[in-house]
C-alpha cells in the first residue's frame, strides 16, 4: 500500500528521470478530491486522448468536457515529448475497472482479462493522457514514446514498483481501446529495461 507522493516530490520524480515538465497553472491543487479519496496508489495508467493538438488537448485534460469535469489525468504526454502537468489529487482519468486487474497490479502479476467494472480506478492509479488520435493510423513520436516510458518509470523508481504496475486504460475498463497504435506489453518490457 502506498500513499500518493506530494505534488512537489511528484515532478522533482519525473525531472530526475529526464522528463521534460511543463507546469500548468495551479495544477498542484487541481483535483477532484472532493468526490473520494486520493490513494492508495498502486500503478500508473497510460491513455490516449483522442485528440489532436497539444494545446487543445491540454485543455480538455485540465478542464475537462461537458460530461466530465477535469482534471482528466495528472499529465498530457505531448506528441514532442513534453508531459504538461494539469493536475494532482483524484483526477477523472481511470473510472470503474476490474478489481482483479487491480489486485493482478498490486502483486505485479500478468493481468488478466477486464471483464466487469466494479472498482475505483481515480482512487488507485496516476494518470497520463497521451496526445494521439486513436485510430490506430496516427504516428506515435519517438520522443512522445520516450517520455511515456521516462514518467512510469520515474513513478515506479520512486514507489519501488516494477513495470507490470503500469498499465493502459484498455487493459483496465472493458470497452476502451486506449492507447492504440503500440502494445502495453511492448512499453512494460521498455519501462523494464529502464527501471534494470
Amino acid at each position: 500500500m502506498a500513499p500518493p507522493m506530494s505534488a512537489g516530490r511528484f515532478v522533482d520524480v519525473l525531472r530526475d528521470e529526464g522528463v521534460t515538465v511543463v507546469e500548468v497553472g495551479d495544477w498542484e491543487h487541481h483535483n477532484r478530491n472532493h468526490k473520494g479519496p486520493w490513494g492508495p496508489v498502486h500503478g500508473v495508467m497510460i491513455h490516449g486522448t483522442g485528440t489532436s493538438g497539444s494545446e487543445r488537448t491540454v485543455e480538455i485534460c485540465r478542464d475537462g468536457r461537458s460530461d466530465l469535469p477535469g482534471p482528466l489525468c495528472h499529465g498530457v504526454i505531448t506528441k514532442d515529448g513534453r508531459v504538461h502537468l494539469v493536475g494532482y489529487g483524484r483526477a477523472n482519468h481511470a473510472g470503474l475497472g476490474d478489481d482483479d486487474v487491480l489486485r493482478a497490479v498490486i502483486a505485479e502479476k500478468r493481468l488478466p482479462p477486464d471483464n466487469e467494472a466494479n472498482t475505483d480506478g481515480n482512487r488507485h492509479f496516476y494518470g497520463f493522457q497521451c496526445e494521439n488520435l486513436g485510430d490506430g493510423n496516427d504516428p506515435w513520436p519517438e520522443e512522445q514514446l520516450d517520455a511515456i516510458e521516462k514518467a512510469a518509470a520515474a513513478l515506479c523508481r520512486h514507489h519501488g514498483w516494477d513495470e507490470r504496475a503500469v498499465l493502459g486504460h484498455l487493459e483496465w475498463q472493458p470497452g476502451m481501446v486506449d492507447p492504440k497504435g503500440f502494445t502495453m506489453d511492448w512499453m512494460r518490457e521498455r519501462i523494464g529495461d529502464r527501471l534494470a
